[in-house]
């Protein structure tokens, strides 16, 4: 109870500076709208079902080059850490491509597949795959061979050492790169979809800038934060907790 009044207290002094501001008129309504402006631009958003068409529209978006991501991130990772050669070659290169920001694929996707929905996805791919690979090579480095040691002693093969000993090893890091990887991937969507044809949530963005909307600017930045904070807050710390439990990796309490 104390943290959701905490939060509920900073929320509302957030609300009501962002009131203030708007009505002392520092800046103008087209730079700085009331809250008021917003609200209704939400409503109106969900009321004639642009904004829930725009949110179907970036989820499907994100679950496919998210769920690619996943794939070929855990692919690539399992594949680095059990070989030195593609380490030394091929991680080098990841690492270096990981810096690079995932807007930047952009002209190369639209070069490719033209302004198109595959455009959307490559980025998504290109900007999400990497952190899932590097923490998925991280985690197998990092665990002691003594894991794998003892659970060969105790008579555990092939797949039952890897589901029973290295898997629960390894899940902290797995998580740890899932969650980076749905980061870099919810970033990656917005810069497809801002420069593509898309109805998505990236486009929403886009209009209201090209028509000079601020308050349905916001709406939609409050919609992709809102969006954020039910995935990374509410889900992936809901799956963490489980799997914690499940593997023992956190005490019971």
């Amino acid at each position: 109870m104390k943290r959701a009044a905490r939060q509920f207290a900073f929320y509302a002094l957030l609300l009501g500076a962002w009131w203030l501001i708007a009505r002392l008129h520092i800046w103008p309504p087209y730079i700085v709208p009331p809250p008021v402006d917003v609200y209704n631009a939400l409503k109106d958003g969900f009321e004639d079902h642009s904004l829930l068409i725009a949110i179907g529209v970036s989820s499907r978006h994100m679950l496919l080059g998210y769920g690619i991501s996943v794939i070929l991130g855990m692919f690539l990772g399992i594949s680095l850490a059990a070989s030195q050669y593609l380490e030394e070659t091929v991680g080098g290169l990841l690492v270096s491509l990981q810096s690079m920001p995932s807007i930047c694929w952009l002209p190369l996707a639209v070069l490719w597949f033209g302004l198109s929905e595959n455009a959307i996805l490559f980025v998504i791919v290109m900007g999400s795959t990497l952190s899932v690979t590097i923490s998925m090579e991280t985690g197998r480095k990092q665990m002691p061979k003594i894991y794998s040691m003892a659970g060969r002693n105790l008579g555990a093969r092939k797949w039952n050492l890897f589901y029973y000993v290295l898997l629960p090893a390894s899940m902290p890091y797995i998580i740890t790169g899932l969650k980076q990887g749905w980061a870099f991937a919810w970033r990656s969507l917005f810069a497809g979809e801002m420069l593509s044809l898309s109805l998505g949530l990236g486009q929403r963005l886009n209009a209201g800038r090209d028509n000079n909307d601020m308050p349905q600017v916001i709406a939609v930045m409050i919609l992709i934060v809102a969006i954020g904070y039910i995935v990374d807050g509410w889900f992936f710390r809901s799956v963490e907790r489980r799997l914690h439990h499940k593997w023992g990796l956190l005490p019971s309490t």
